[in-house]
Formats: C-alpha cells, structure tokens, sequence
C-alpha cells in the first residue's frame, strides 16, 4: 500500500455544532480560533484527536472542538488525560485548563502529569481570576488583586506558571498571548510534533473580571515583550534594549549600541530552546512589570515519554512471563474459602 495522503481539512471541519459562548471580548475565542486553524493546517486525523478539560470557561473548550472530547471535573483534567494516553498511546491527547483549574485544586495533578513527560499538549489559560465562578482570584492573580474573596486586596504573592513547568520536568515549555495568533500557531505547530509534555502558557483576557490584565504586556509588544528566537540575543524596543547577565546570575536591562552607557549586542544572553535549566529558569523570571515578557518556546529536550516506558515494561514482563491469567492470578498466593459455617479452608 502506498504511503498515506496528508488528509486535507478546513477550519470549519474542526468546528463543532455547538454555540460558542463566552463573554464578549473573551481570549478564548481568538485560542480556539488558532487551535482550529492550525491543527486543521497540520491535517490531523479528528478520530485520532482528542481534548479534555477540567472545570472553568477555558474547559467548555471540548465542546467547541469537532474531535473527540472530555469535559471533566475540577482540576483532574491530566490525571483523566494521563490515563487515556498510557491506554491509548496512539491517540493525540490535548488538555486546556486554566490558572485556577490546573494551577490550585489541579496543581498537584499538573505536577505529576507534567514530571512523567506524559505525552500530553497542555494549553493553560492564564487570566490570574477566576472566570466561571464570577471573580474571585487566582494562584496567579497578582498581590493586590480586588475579587469578591478579596475585598481589600490579594495578599498572596503569584505563582509562576512557567516555573513550575520547567521545574517539574516540562520537556516543552512555551508562552504566547491570545491576540498574536501567528505567534500561537507556530507553538502550537511544533508542540503537536513533540513527543512529550507539552506546558503552553496563553496569556488571555477576561473583559469582565480582570479586563486588561495584560494590556501593557499585549499592547506595547516592541517594549514588553522578548520574541525569543533560536540563536538570537534578547532584545527588545526595537533593538536599543536587551538582557544581559550581571554580578551573581542576575539578568539586568541595558541599552544597546555603541557609545556612553551602552553595550554592544554581543554582551547580550542569546536564546536557544535547548539550553540548559538554569538559563530557562532565568527566562521564567522576567515577567512584568519589572521586565519584558519572553514569548514564543523558551526550553525543550528529548526525553523517553512515560507511556513508552510503562507500555515497554508490560511487553517485556509479557515475553519473560507469558500473557496472564486473571483467574489464576485470584487463586495465587494468601487465598482462602469462607464455608456458610463460617469456617475458613
């Protein structure tokens, strides 16, 4: 048989039927927009496709999609993931959580899905609120933050989402914002090629709780954001600012060129995605306001997936022992009879 053709597949055939419905002005429509798009581009095969979810606006996300789907419960969604994935290796598996969902009642469950290097594409919806249960904040939500749990102000210093990624073992971890779809289609391309767990912080607004959460960031793209590039220095504002490291570890802002107070571009850090932790790590600490906000992929490696090793150690436990016997395996070992006399044989 000859080598299979590349299924040809529109936008609209990874739409589903169902009413999309989000706020007005919500990221989650220019997301969705960019998943369909690309994945549609990229020729999946829908049967093969699958999106799973926990609990909060991101997570209607499922339904929305014309692939198969699950909308689970609170913060489960890489556990659900998890196990479908090491049952059905073949099957590409997507997971769209939010801060609050994967971040609090989910993190542990992120944690462990993301140090396995299952083979999962997690896309988190970052708005630092929380959305479907009408404002309270978030791991994420900076100190300060007015909420309905939070009348005077958050107290709580964030979490970083991209930190933690890269600290459990995220073998891809990248950043964009929901209004840069060019940006968002190209990680989403090469997260779908990684065979890995895949950690994809979108920075995304929610224009009734926390509207403009990200203006500063989004809006002002030359001076608060770093468009990482394979080989390149960090610049930014056009190249007349970049990153440098200073006295102990500590990155610093500097201008760039030549004359008083400047430094050539060749004192800058210059990206690679397959560098080390340390300098990763580095790159998870510059966020606002204090830095510009690195987007695009930061850090991947290859590494064996958990359902490649957990499905190799069954198929040689199979060939060393031979295929099991369940019955057999009731009756082994410390097993007994109850009698109706209640004697035990």
């Amino acid at each position: 048989m000859s080598e299979a053709v590349k299924i040809k597949l529109s936008k609209k055939d990874l739409e589903s039927d169902q009413d999309v419905r989000w706020c007005p002005g919500c990221g989650d429509y220019a997301i969705l927009a960019t998943v369909q798009r690309t994945l549609a581009t990229l020729g999946i095969k829908r049967e093969n496709t699958v999106f799973i979810s926990g609990i909060g606006c991101s997570s209607r996300f499922p339904y929305y999609m014309n692939t198969y789907g699950f909308h689970t419960i609170h913060g489960r969604a890489p556990a659900i993931a998890s196990g479908l994935k090491i049952t059905r290796p073949e099957l590409d598996v997507w997971v769209i959580t939010g801060d609050g969902d994967g971040l609090s009642i989910g993190g542990n469950h992120m944690i462990h899905a993301l140090r396995r290097n299952m083979d999962l594409k997690i896309i988190l919806f970052n708005n630092q609120i929380y959305g479907l249960t009408k404002g309270q904040y978030s791991p994420t939500s900076q100190p300060g933050t007015r909420a309905p749990s939070t009348p005077t102000g958050s107290i709580d210093f964030p979490l970083n989402p991209i930190s933690l990624a890269l600290s459990t073992g995220a073998t891809f971890v990248a950043r964009a914002a929901d209004t840069d779809a060019k940006l968002m289609g190209k990680i989403l391309e090469e997260a779908y090629k990684h065979k890995g767990a895949v950690f994809i912080e979108m920075l995304q607004n929610c224009p009734v709780f926390n509207d403009g959460v990200w203006e500063g960031v989004k809006d002002d793209p030359a001076g608060k954001q770093i468009a990482l590039a394979e080989g390149k220095p960090l610049l930014f504002a056009g190249g007349t600012k970049g990153i440098r490291l200073g006295a102990g570890l500590v990155p610093e802002i500097v201008d760039v060129g030549e004359g008083a107070g400047k430094v050539p571009a060749s004192e800058l850090l210059v990206h690679t995605e397959r560098g080390s932790h340390l300098y990763a790590n580095l790159l998870a600490q510059l966020v606002q306001p204090k830095f510009p906000m690195p987007m695009g992929i930061l850090y991947r490696e290859d590494k064996p997936t958990y359902e490649m090793l957990a499905n190799q150690q069954v198929h040689e436990a199979i060939t060393k022992q031979g295929a099991g016997d369940l019955t057999k395996l009731l009756y082994s070992g410390m097993v007994w009879e109850v009698g109706a006399d209640g004697t035990r044989h």
